[in-house]
Formats: structure tokens, sequence, C-alpha cells
């Protein structure tokens, strides 16, 4: 509950707003250990803020003080929902009230999978938009540079479908031929060749199902992780399937996963169009894709940008920094020309 009012003076205009928190709601739970919820939102507003009791007065611009105002409003409503607040969440909810007409209680509390004692949610506007068109499309593209939670959320969506038995399988595949690497100079047998372009999607199934029954649903082929070349000349039913690094297909092999498409089926497509590691001259089907397959009903392509990174801090910086360096080169930046390397085209 809040009330405002207005302190006329010589200088700015300055409203003076008061949020009530509820009795049963725990101090210490909105504003953190050590007031730390409390200090990142002090740094990000001009506002006065002021905590006695379970008031907080806050007093500053009437429109910072409304932003105020409405970010503990909306950081109560999460509370409310059982879900708890941290100083990410803190800070995602602050940019989404300045950066989008989203509620940060809707997005931040939208429960996709609850599994092994943890709650798997969407962190960003983008990944609520990402995880809604799933429900909606039978074919989603997941574009965005790496952390923004592309696969992780299409695989908390396909284990979700399974046990609400939307889908009879999950499929997981990817191209199996990466960074300059073939399988033929690999040692070991097919399946130990196979294995380390798997491995990340074994990893993220592990965070959401039992480990235990794993091999029982691999056995039983209710869950096939398996490379690209294994869906030539099928027709997947009743089946969610997730083409994972998709920006490693070529045309040719983005079109053929595609029309592996049955009944009762459903596609999520995921990569990064930034970390391309085909042979030189060779197309990314996931770029192509877009100019073909773009306004077609019931597909949707969702876009992630380095804003949606759910990893450590500098993971965004860092996509952001690279992303200013490629078109520095392409744009023929000479700043951008480091170690004599002159840019593409160029002699």
């Amino acid at each position: 509950m809040s009330e405002a009012n207005d302190s006329r003076s010589k200088g700015p205009v300055q409203t003076q707003a008061k949020v009530v928190i509820p009795e049963d709601h725990s101090m210490v739970g909105l504003l953190g250990s050590r007031d730390e919820h409390l200090r990142v939102i002090e740094g990000a507003f001009r506002a006065d803020i002021h905590v006695r009791g379970n008031e907080i007065t806050i007093t500053g611009s009437p429109e910072e003080s409304g932003d105020v105002v409405r970010l503990f409003e909306e950081l109560i409503e999460l509370l409310r929902a059982g879900t708890p607040l941290t100083v990410d969440s803190v800070e995602r909810s602050i940019a989404m009230l300045r950066m989008s007409t989203d509620r940060p209680a809707e997005v931040l509390s939208l429960d996709i999978l609850s599994s092994r004692g943890r709650t798997i949610r969407p962190k960003t506007v983008n990944q609520k938009r990402y995880v809604d068109a799933i429900d909606k499309h039978t074919i989603v593209f997941g574009i965005g540079p790496a952390g923004t939670g592309k696969t992780y959320l299409a695989m908390a969506k396909a284990v979700k479908a399974l046990q609400n038995k939307d889908v009879n399988r999950i499929i997981l595949t990817r191209p199996a031929v990466e960074a300059g690497e073939r399988l033929g100079f690999l040692p070991g047998t097919l399946y130990e060749k196979i294995d380390p372009y798997l491995r990340p999607l074994y990893d993220a199934l592990h965070d959401m199902v039992d480990p235990d029954s794993i091999p029982r649903l691999m056995a039983a082929g209710t869950i096939e992780v398996a490379p690209l070349a294994y869906m030539r000349g099928r027709t997947l039913n009743d089946a969610f399937i997730i083409l994972d690094e998709a920006q490693n297909t070529s045309p040719e092999q983005m079109k053929m996963f595609l029309t592996r498409l049955g009944f009762g089926s459903k596609i999520v497509v995921t990569g990064d169009v930034t970390q391309i590691d085909l042979p030189g001259g060779t197309q990314s089907g996931l770029k192509v894709v877009q100019d073909i397959l773009e306004g077609i009903p019931d597909i949707h392509f969702s876009r992630l940008s380095s804003a949606d990174v759910v990893r450590h801090r500098l993971v965004s910086d860092i996509v952001d920094a690279y992303h200013r360096y490629d078109s520095a080169l392409q744009d023929g930046d000479p700043r951008a020309i480091k170690n004599g390397k002159r840019p593409r085209g160029q002699g």
C-alpha cells in the first residue's frame, strides 16, 4: 500500500511517497541481508529512501518516486508469490520497469518447471516471451548469444511437456562437427566420439530429470540424445524436438531437420549466429532460414541479446565488446584493427 504528497518549494517539485509493507512479509526478505537489496535500489534512483519499521518513505521527483514505489510493489508481489529476492532479481526488476511494459512480478514468478528442489523461471522479459512463444507455436527459433538460456529454457519446456503427457518423447540433437574437428579423427567408438558434442545437452538434462532415471528413459526411447545426422529419413511424431547449436548447420541440414516434423510434435531450434564454426565459405542454415521462414504462421523467431545473459555479469559485457569490435571491422574502423590485421575484404 502506498500514498504520496507533494512538497513544493523554490527548487524542483519533490514528491514524498510512502509504502507500507504488510506485516506478514519479512523486511529482511525485501531489503536483503544487511540491506543489500536496499543499497541496489538507492544506487539506481535519484531519490531519498528512508525505512522505519514496516514503512518505507521515498522523497524525490514525481517520476523517480513513482518508479521506486512501483518497484517495491513488484518486489512485494514476488515475495507473495513465493519467489525469493536476490540482488540479481532486484537489478533485473529495475531494468524491466525502465525498459518495458512487462511487470517484473509476472516475468520472474513464472514457474516453467520445478524439479529436484529448484524451480526454473525466466529471468528477463525476452526469456518470458521466448517460453510463451514455445507454448503458442509449433516451431520456435531461439537466437541469441551464449548465456541467454536458449537451450536450458527449451529443455525445461520439453521436460514439462513430457510430464504433462503433451508429448511421448524428447529428442535432443545438435551438429556433431564443431570447432574444425571431424569425428573420423577422434579416438574411440562412435558413441565415445559423439559424446563430447552432446555433453552440454546431457548436463542440462541432469539438472531437470532424476539422473538415476535417465538411462531407463533413454533405453525406452522416451529421451533420445543424438547427432543431427541421425535425424535423416525419420518422421518425428508426438515429440518435443530441440536442435541446439543450429548456427553450425548448413542450409541443407536445416531443411532436412525441419522437414522431420510429424503430427503432435513441437520443434525448438537454438543457436548463436555470432559463433559459427562451419568451414570457410559454408553458409549457416540458421542465418538462411530467417530469410526463408520469417512471417510463416505458427513459426516464431525469438531474438535474445546481451541484456538477457544470465551468467556472470562480465559475460554480457564481453558479448557487447565483441559485437562492437566485429561491427567496427566491417566498417573499416582503423581503431578496431589489432596486431596488423585489416578489415575483411581489404588487402
